[in-house]
């Protein structure tokens, strides 16, 4: 088996990172108190707690789950940024940018 067939811890961590970054990078754009930042709020909560359980996993060493599971957080982020909520500073690294 290759080594990019594999999940290993390093890999794992590579992608917690990336995630991080993407979280700290993308900014609300609705303003508090209307439906689309509500919106918002629930999406990044989801990102949040996904990027919590791979954290977990990991220090379970589960590092399929945990491979699953950031890729998942950073998918929520991708998608308010897709979807216009979230303001992804034109970085098409870390997003798929409209």
């Amino acid at each position: 088996m290759e080594d990019k067939e594999r999940v290993t811890p390093e890999r794992v961590q590579h992608y917690l990172g990336i995630t991080a970054q993407a979280r700290a990078k993308a900014t609300p754009i609705p303003d508090e108190g209307t439906s689309e930042r509500e919106a918002l709020d629930q999406l990044l909560r989801m990102a949040d707690d996904y990027a919590a359980d791979a954290a977990y996993f990991m220090r379970e060493g589960d590092l399929v789950r945990a491979f699953g599971a950031i890729n998942y957080a950073h998918a929520w982020i991708d998608a308010g940024v897709k979807l216009g909520l979230l303001d992804g500073h034109d970085d098409d690294v870390l997003f798929t940018l409209p």
